[in-house]
């Protein structure tokens, strides 16, 4: 099973990152947040849309490594439609998988966000997964300050 997650990974981030979805700018989002990987140099702005308690739309515009872009573009799909609280539980439980801090491994809580535990596999690239997440959390909270991985 583990050898077709990789492969499923590799699929994935080499689809989302020559096409991501949602990448374009906002020019009436509600919060705009900017973030940095300095180790890798990825940079992204991230858009939401609110609208009754939920995230109406979002997307991002930005440059960095294809894992980087990959996990903005599934992202920005995943979240559309939640509720604040849906996705802060999203961001917590993707921050759990990749980062190897939840040995139970409930990859169906993620949906297809799950081919992103693969990044585990590379803790040098675990930043560059979790950059847009990390941004989407600030966003989530009204935090204006731009978010850095470091």
């Amino acid at each position: 099973m583990l050898d077709d997650l990789r492969d499923l990974y590799q699929e994935v981030v080499f689809d989302h990152n020559r096409n991501p979805r949602n990448f374009r700018k906002m020019e009436d989002a509600d919060r705009t947040v900017e973030g940095h990987n300095p180790l890798c140099g990825d940079r992204i702005t991230l858009y939401l849309k609110f609208d009754d308690g939920r995230i109406a739309d979002v997307s991002f515009q930005g440059q960095g490594c294809a894992i980087s872009t990959a996990s903005a573009s599934l992202m920005t799909e995943i979240v559309k439609g939640k509720t604040l609280e849906e996705a802060e539980h999203l961001f917590e439980a993707f921050h759990q998988i990749v980062t190897g801090r939840d040995d139970d491994l409930k990859l169906e809580e993620l949906g297809k966000l799950a081919v992103l535990a693969g990044v585990r596999q590379y803790p040098s690239r675990i930043k560059c997964a979790t950059l847009p997440w990390h941004s989407l959390e600030a966003a989530l909270k009204g935090e204006e300050q731009p978010v850095s991985t470091e």
